[in-house]
């Protein structure tokens, strides 16, 4: 997704000089085919990401339009003052590029856990968040943040993600829901890599004769509500699955706008537990210790379904 992100953020330069990249000491072997190309509208900042978000404020208020990177917490959680006072508050063009969104640096502990960081980014005003599943989805998504005006949050993963898609998405002015497929009364809603999970639960549940619909949501905020009341008024269930903390992501959102119309069906949302954030090793393991692989995910579905009156 790294890559794909700044292959399109590349092209997009080459046609708009707008267009500056600040980094806080990250992204070696990632950035260089921008600082290369446009070396006088890429700034290494340092290790320094409040003052990162503060000189693309300042860039953004001269007609700039900037886009920032660093890990997860080093994007979002330092810098969430300069982020939300600095170009929230003003409104300014500013794009917050955040890689490792979850736990793949899971064996460096909890300081390089991405866990809250849509939950702090979606309620900040003006802000848009995105989190796309794969190197497709984090091409279309930088397009479609590029294309707006306002802060926005990109969130990607660390890189090595599985491609997800067939090809790449071509309608950027879609809402940022795609379906996969699938029929049945229980639909999985899910962003980041976690959506192959999804994908591989699906089909096991399909062999135990539930047949699942899944949905890829990248857009977080806004969220797409007319797509989603549409999915929730043909379905029995509606799960929500996120590499993120169960509280505050997209399964609130959904929640938020399923709650405001009677009748729908109820919402369950997996995600990570903040009763687990001691537990250490790799983006695997912290799946499976949080019940967000595709074996935990068939089982919630099994239990919810089995659960339910006859």
């Amino acid at each position: 997704m790294r890559t794909a992100f700044l292959s399109r953020l590349v092209e997009l330069a080459e046609q708009d000089e707008r267009i500056h990249l600040l980094t806080g000491d990250l992204g070696f072997s990632v950035l260089e085919p921008f600082r290369d190309r446009f070396p006088d509208r890429y700034i290494n900042v340092g290790v320094a990401e409040q003052n990162m978000i503060g000189v693309a404020a300042g860039l953004a208020l001269t007609g700039k339009k900037v886009f920032t990177y660093s890990i997860v917490n080093f994007a979002v959680t330092r810098p969430l003052e300069q982020i939300r006072v600095d170009v929230c508050y003003h409104n300014l063009d500013v794009t917050v590029v955040a890689v490792g969104g979850g736990v793949p640096y899971g064996t460096q502990g909890y300081t390089h856990h991405g866990s809250e960081d849509v939950a702090f980014t979606r309620v900040l005003p003006n802000m848009a968040v995105m989190v796309p599943c794969d190197s497709h989805e984090a091409a279309w998504a930088t397009t479609r943040l590029y294309q707006r005006q306002g802060p926005s949050y990109l969130r990607l993963g660390r890189g090595g993600e599985p491609t997800i898609h067939g090809a790449p998405q071509p309608d950027v002015s879609g809402p940022g829901w795609f379906e996969f497929g699938g029929t049945g009364r229980v639909a999985v809603l899910a962003n980041g890599p976690i959506l192959g999970e999804c994908l591989k639960a699906a089909a096991t549940l399909a062999t135990h004769g539930i047949g699942v619909r899944v949905v890829s949501v990248p857009a977080v905020s806004p969220l797409p509500a007319e797509p989603l009341l549409s999915l929730a008024r043909a379905c029995d269930r509606l799960v929500v699955v996120e590499e993120h903390s169960r509280i505050g992501g997209l399964g609130s959102a959904v929640a938020e706008i399923v709650s405001e119309h009677p009748g729908l069906p109820p919402v369950k949302r997996l995600g990570l537990d903040s009763a687990k954030i001691k537990i250490i090793g790799d983006q695997r393991f912290l799946w499976q210790a949080n019940g967000i692989d595709a074996a935990g995910i068939t089982t919630a579905v099994l239990s919810w379904v089995a659960a339910a009156p006859t």
